[in-house]
C-alpha cells in the first residue's frame, strides 16, 4: 500500500515562492513515477508536472514551466515542488499523485494514469 501526504501550502503574494512536500509511504518508493496535479475552485483538476522514477525525466505543464522545479529524494521518499513567481491563477488545491506504471507523454497528464494520490494542500496566491 502506498500513502501521500503533501505539506507546505499556505498563503502567498504574488511573485512569492513556495515548496511543497509530498511524502511517501512504501518500500518501494523508487519504483514509483509521480505528479503533481491542482484544482482550483470551479474548475477540473490539472496536471501540473511529473518526475519518473529515477528522477532524469520530467514533464512540466506550459502554465508553470520556468517558474516551477519538482525534485525526488528516493532516499527520504519525498517529491518536492519548488515554485517560484507565484501568479493568482496558481491559487489551487494541490495533490501528489504515484504510479508504478511508465506512461506515454500523453498519458503522463491524465488522472486516471495514477494509482494512488494525496488529500491535497491549499496554495493561496494574493495580488
Amino acid at each position: 500500500q502506498v500513502q501521500l501526504v503533501e505539506s507546505g501550502g499556505r498563503l502567498v503574494q504574488a511573485g512569492g515562492s513556495l515548496k511543497l512536500s509530498c511524502a511517501v509511504s512504501g518500500r518501494t518508493f523508487s519504483s514509483y513515477a509521480v505528479a503533481w496535479f491542482r484544482q482550483a475552485p470551479g474548475k477540473e483538476r490539472e496536471f501540473v508536472v511529473r518526475v519518473s522514477w529515477s528522477g532524469l525525466n520530467t514533464i512540466y505543464s506550459d502554465s508553470v514551466k520556468g517558474r516551477f522545479t519538482i525534485s525526488r529524494d528516493n532516499a527520504k521518499n519525498t517529491v518536492d515542488l519548488q515554485m517560484n513567481s507565484l501568479k493568482p491563477e496558481d491559487t489551487a488545491v494541490y495533490y501528489c499523485a504515484a504510479s508504478i506504471y511508465s506512461r506515454s507523454t500523453n498519458a503522463a497528464l491524465r488522472e486516471s494514469s495514477y494509482e494512488y494520490w494525496g488529500q491535497g494542500t491549499q496554495v493561496t496566491v494574493s495580488s
